[in-house]
């Protein structure tokens, strides 16, 4: 029996196990809520590599080429040269408390590069968990970008210039993309400046950059299945 499960004379007795299972199954929901309104990929697993839970970010980059995939109920590498260091990382976050940044995959493969954290949970109970916290593979990712166009009221087309800009393309790339001309770009550059109040290309960034992980009522409805 716990200890808050004893009352003292004259005090009131704590909930009961019915109640306390409701309320850890609400605050299990809420978790899960949570985590599906980050816009980075977490996957809860435990150190067999076994999924215990993923959220919609991480579902949506580990379909898309990333070098972890799940198979069946569990997290595998997609290379056998980070099964190992996988492997490693959750054992030693299970049974040690360690914490890892594991730099996965490989720039000629096909699923290329990317980061994963690894952080321990629960350390020396019997249900102890492993948290890996994704890398966005995007500095603005498309809803916060939608976000970002609709607090300043950008137009479509500097939305689209918006988004390439927060993925790395150039403003003349962005031009031959959009088969504009490039003074056309400069002055959509200059008219999300304005609007946002950034002194420059890169302030932009650093606001986009700085935008909250979150995805909110902005989730197109083909994700939320």
């Amino acid at each position: 029996m716990w200890l808050s499960e004893f009352v003292q004379p004259g005090q009131a007795p704590g909930p009961r196990p019915r109640e306390r299972r409701a309320a850890a199954s609400l605050s299990s929901q809420w978790l899960g809520l949570v985590l599906e309104e980050l816009d980075h990929g977490v996957v809860l697993l435990n150190g067999a590599a076994r999924v215990l839970h993923t959220n919609l970010a991480a579902r949506a980059s580990l379909d898309d080429n990333h070098p972890l995939e799940m198979v069946g109920q569990h997290l595998r590498a997609r290379l056998l040269t980070d099964a190992v260091p996988l492997a490693e990382a959750l054992a030693g976050a299970e049974s040690g408390g360690r914490r890892c940044l594991l730099r996965l995959g490989d720039e000629r493969a096909e699923c290329g590069r990317a980061n994963v954290v690894v952080v321990p949970l629960n350390r020396d109970v019997s249900q102890a968990a492993v948290l890996l916290i994704l890398e966005r593979r995007q500095l603005c990712g498309e809803l916060a970008a939608q976000w970002f166009a609709l607090r300043y009221q950008l137009t479509p087309a500097e939305t689209e210039v918006l988004k390439a800009l927060s993925n790395g393309v150039k403003p003349t790339e962005v031009a031959q993309r959009q088969g504009v001309a490039i003074s056309t770009v400069r002055s959509q550059i200059q008219s999300i400046r304005a609007k946002s109040g950034a002194d420059s290309i890169g302030e932009l960034m650093r606001q986009l950059a700085l935008l909250p992980p979150l995805v909110s009522s902005l989730r197109p409805a083909k994700l939320v299945n």
